[in-house]
């Protein structure tokens, strides 16, 4: 564990170069041609089995240890957001109206680090490791369904992520046993009223009072249809109405989101919305379009391997601190990979201590401290010796045994 910790540490500077090469050069999801000719050549570069074009742009590398054992995964996305870069740093996006704004750069450069300190070390190696460079996280469906039914996850035993988490300070690692982050759902709804003139309401269906009102009771199905040891979030972020000052719309759109943690209250809300936004129609005599589309499910980590990083985690070099941290209702697509094997995703902080302010993700002055790469690579390079080495231990038991 010390020679790959020596080893990241000698690897710190390349991997910052590698993060704010890919920062200047940001591509959108599914857009993605140059990152994945990078990552797959960095790959190349280290001898490793390469397959391109994994689920339409993803890589997937394989480091075979020198010792038989158990095969570990590790996942990284690598796109980027529409959003136009306001930092003033001497390695800011040139693509204009494209940016690193979640961190997937350092999520790049940290996995590339971590397979190199780990090539190096390969004879000591007590399994395989198979390296998933994601494309697409930021825009549904996403990359990781498709990379799976790929084939992605064939033969592993146990898949590790983590997120540059720029609100949590650096050198924490944040973990959760359970539902960790939410599943995320869109809605549409278009009401159907008839319009008129403004000075003459009464001669209309005003759209835009009826979509006041529907909008109005959806805030009741959180506060009262939904269990309160549960979460759940029902938010209308859109409402579309656009006429003259002294016109009353026939119609107007509502667009929304739901996060939720457990799938009967994803089930319920789902129902639950059309129902009211059909009752508060029926009772102005208008008519809807309901469209629902489910997004990336809740992301749920498995308790062995959760608490395999957080017993480990302390002991990382860079670590100042582990804790439990509370479920977010942001959403990841890693969720589909522990639908299919065991697995754990954490946080690892990227705050800055010195900032004055620090800006959340998927703002356009988004930042982190770039020293959370090594603690990244750090922490995921000893859950997966120790998991490797665990594997390897219950083999030569049963065979003991037998």
């Amino acid at each position: 564990m010390d020679e790959l910790f020596a080893k990241l540490e000698a690897q710190y500077e390349e991997m910052v170069e590698i993060r704010r090469h890919l920062h200047q050069n940001p591509e959108l999801s599914f857009e993605e041609v140059e990152t994945p000719k990078f990552i797959a050549a960095y790959h190349e570069k280290l001898g490793h089995e390469v397959r391109t074009g994994v689920g339409g742009r993803g890589v997937v590398a394989k480091l075979k240890g020198g010792k038989p054992g158990k095969t570990v995964a590790l996942r990284a996305d690598f796109d980027a957001l529409p959003i136009q870069e306001e930092n003033d740093l001497p390695y800011k996006s040139k693509a204009d109206g494209k940016m690193h704004a979640c961190g997937h750069d350092g999520h790049t450069a940290t996995l590339l680090g971590l397979a190199k300190a780990l090539n190096s070390v390969k004879e000591e190696l007590e399994g395989t490791i198979v390296f998933i460079h994601q494309h697409a996280e930021e825009l549904q469906p996403g990359g990781a369904i498709a990379m799976i039914e790929d084939g992605c996850l064939e033969g592993v035993d146990v898949i590790f992520g983590t997120h540059l988490w720029a609100t949590s300070p650096l050198g924490e690692i944040g973990y959760r046993t359970g539902p960790f982050m939410a599943a995320a759902d869109r809605f549409t709804i278009k009401i159907q009223g008839k319009g008129g003139h403004g000075a003459q309401p009464h001669r209309t269906k005003d759209a835009v009072v009826i979509g006041a009102q529907a909008i109005t009771n959806l805030q009741q199905l959180v506060s009262r249809r939904v269990d309160p040891l549960e979460s759940a979030v029902v938010s209308v972020g859109a409402f579309e109405a656009i006429n003259a000052f002294n016109v009353i719309a026939d119609s107007v759109k509502l667009t929304g989101t739901v996060r939720t943690f457990d799938e009967d209250v994803r089930d319920l809300l789902e129902n639950e919305i059309e129902r009211v936004v059909k009752g508060t129609c029926i009772a102005s005599d208008a008519e809807y379009t309901y469209n629902y589309v489910r997004g990336y499910p809740a992301t749920v980590n498995h308790p062995e391997e959760t608490e395999l990083v957080a017993s480990i985690a302390g002991a990382v070099p860079g670590v100042t601190e582990v804790k439990e941290v509370p479920p977010e209702m942001g959403a990841e697509d890693f969720a589909y990979y522990l639908q299919h094997v065991k697995g754990t995703f954490f946080f690892t902080g990227a705050q800055n201590p010195d900032w004055d302010v620090t800006y959340p993700h998927h703002h356009p002055k988004f930042n982190i401290d770039e020293r959370a790469l090594l603690v990244a690579a750090n922490t995921l390079g000893a859950a997966t010796l120790t998991y490797l080495k665990q594997g390897s231990a219950h083999v030569n038991q049963q065979a003991r045994v037998k």
